[in-house]
């Protein structure tokens, strides 16, 4: 897939500019309650045991590329312990703290059904890029695995010399799942090439619940790269069907009471969460297709339609007393609580703790256009909101390594160094007014066209309305802990509509708008329409969590 190119870059190493400083958390780690293998340090993953690293030595800094900064480095693992092996080298960005890691394997001592070794040295190395600048010099090298292994990760040197076949471990194929390129690391240009030499992160191409790739912290690198293609970068199947790296229940509600965020609502919120038992007991009502009248909803909700799909057989919706709905969409924040789903990420190798906030009413939108912020009378409006975040642990150590945050129809991850925190190791989520979607920082989010300054407005901000989900959770769900452990509320398994369909004059709307706005702002907006959210075209009733495609697959980046 790649070939090696020996050209002379217009590259400029620099090494006196410090380096990253190291990220910990702003609190200690608690002794977290023992049993299994969680927060041991290593994970077994069937015949390999794997272990993280994160002392380095730097082997190549690149900073300055035609005056502009590049701003990343590479690393050779350190103080591995005996009996392990290093699997690849290491990236990343100079701007970010340093909190990045490798995994290390050895071979453990379970019977095999396979005459060759787990772990196999490489045969040899292909050269994938150099580069000589100033008297700086750096290789980037490809393992060559033998037949039947896969190379896991590049190799770094300043010497034109292949390295030792020592250096490195290739993987048994079968131990092993594909991967896939995620974040473009780097990116250097030559005036004597059309190609461009690129660095990635990779990623295991398969990344649900049920998912057993592992990611070895690596990265992929070549003069050529088509995202398309499957990267020649294998990483690690956890075969250990157990999945004794994960949390228990104790572990479990120990994380969630030392990291469950403090989510913030806007102090112009008219529409806060509630516990869904609230909403069921004050109101909220069962139709069926068909049927004109609906029925009342159990309090614990063991009369809703239970399994089955989306088939629009039943929605819930709110009663028809005008006091009645009015009290139901206001919501009640001292009922409120956060649904806590906990399920495998990345192999087992991570911990993901999905904590869902239910809110009875989504309210109307607030349309930004330039300067303009028009507050609509109905669109953006249905009933039953269901959002999440997710915490990202890492089953090695217990820490707190990343943040979801669900935002409407997509959501960002936000590494743990850029969270604000509160009352120790605590994140802050901030919800936005009306629509509860989730930030890591107050402000105004743009859903829309950010460019030309035209969409849905999403304002977050701190307020005296609060839910601290460290004590206000419930765990609804965590099937990796077999049968029995969880019970799973009978809300949980209403797969239907939360709320009916509801379908805007959206156009009609934003026409009238337009005609109020001046000639010279009218003419850049005529295409107004297109550039909203599909929210503002209808609404169908919000389906619950476990109708949600992130309940068994990955987040949404």
């Amino acid at each position: 897939m790649f070939g090696c190119n020996c050209l002379c870059w217009d590259v400029v190493p620099q090494f006196s500019d410090p380096d990253p400083l190291p990220f910990s958390l702003p609190s200690p780690l608690p002794q977290w309650p023992q049993g299994g293998g969680f927060a041991s340090g290593r994970i077994c993953l069937g015949e390999i045991e794997v272990l993280e690293v994160n002392k380095f030595e730097k082997v190549w800094r690149c900073t300055s590329l035609h005056g502009k900064s590049l701003g990343f480095s590479f690393y050779r693992p350190l103080e591995i312990p005996e009996g392990f092996f290093c699997l690849g080298h290491y990236c990343q960005s100079n701007d970010q703290p340093f909190r990045g890691y490798v995994l290390v394997a050895r071979e453990t001592s379970s019977d095999s059904t396979f005459e060759s070794p787990a772990l196999q040295k490489p045969l040899s190395y292909s050269l994938i890029w150099s580069m000589d600048s100033h008297d700086e010099c750096v290789y980037f090298w490809l393992p060559n695995p033998p037949k039947g292994y896969k190379a896991m990760g590049m190799v770094v040197t300043n010497s034109p010399n292949e390295p030792e076949v020592e250096e490195v471990r290739c993987v048994r194929a079968d131990l092993t799942e594909t991967c896939e390129t995620s974040d473009l690391l780097l990116t250097v240009k030559s005036k004597y090439s059309k190609n461009s030499f690129q660095v990635w992160k990779t990623q295991p191409c398969d990344r649900g619940m049920l998912a057993r790739g592992v990611s070895v912290g690596t990265f992929i690198c070549g003069t050529y790269y088509d995202p398309e293609q499957v990267v020649d970068i294998a990483c690690l199947k956890n075969l250990d069907s157990s999945l004794h790296a994960m949390p228990n229940e104790n572990q479990i509600h120990a994380l969630i009471q030392h990291y469950g965020p403090t989510v913030y609502f806007h102090p112009d919120e008219n529409y806060l969460p509630s516990s869904v038992q609230w909403f069921f007991k004050n109101g909220a009502v069962l139709y069926a297709a068909g049927s004109k009248k609906g029925n009342a909803i159990d309090y614990q909700g063991s009369n809703l339609p239970s399994g089955g799909t989306n088939d629009g057989a039943f929605w819930i919706d709110l009663p028809t007393d005008e006091d009645a709905r009015n009290n139901l969409k206001k919501g009640n924040i001292e009922s409120a609580e956060l649904y806590v789903h906990v399920k495998p990420a990345l192999g087992g190798a991570f911990t993901d703790i999905v904590m869902w906030v239910f809110c009875p009413f989504n309210g109307p939108s607030t349309l930004k256009v330039a300067l303009m912020n028009i507050e609509m009378n109905k669109i953006g409006e249905h009933v039953g909101d269901w959002e999440h975040f997710t915490l990202r642990i890492s089953n090695f150590t217990g820490e707190l390594w990343s943040v979801y945050f669900s935002q409407h129809s997509g959501g960002e991850w936000i590494n743990a160094s850029d969270l604000e925190f509160i009352k120790g190791n605590k994140p802050i989520v901030y919800s936005s007014k009306h629509g509860h979607a989730s930030f890591p920082h107050p402000g105004t989010y743009l859903q829309g066209s950010s460019k030309l300054g035209i969409g849905v407005r999403n304002d977050a901000a701190r307020s005296k309305f609060i839910v601290d989900s460290s004590i206000k959770y419930q765990v609804v769900a965590a099937e990796y802990l077999g049968d029995g452990v969880i019970t799973e509320p009978c809300w949980l398994q209403y797969m239907r509509e939360w709320g009916p369909t509801i379908v805007y004059d959206s156009r009609s709307e934003i026409d009238k708008i337009i005609d109020l706005l001046p000639l010279f702002v009218r003419f850049s907006v005529e295409n107004l329409f297109e550039l909203f959210p599909t929210e503002l075209y209808g609404e169908e009733g919000p389906t619950g969590p476990k109708e949600k495609d992130n309940w068994l697959g990955d987040e949404y980046c």
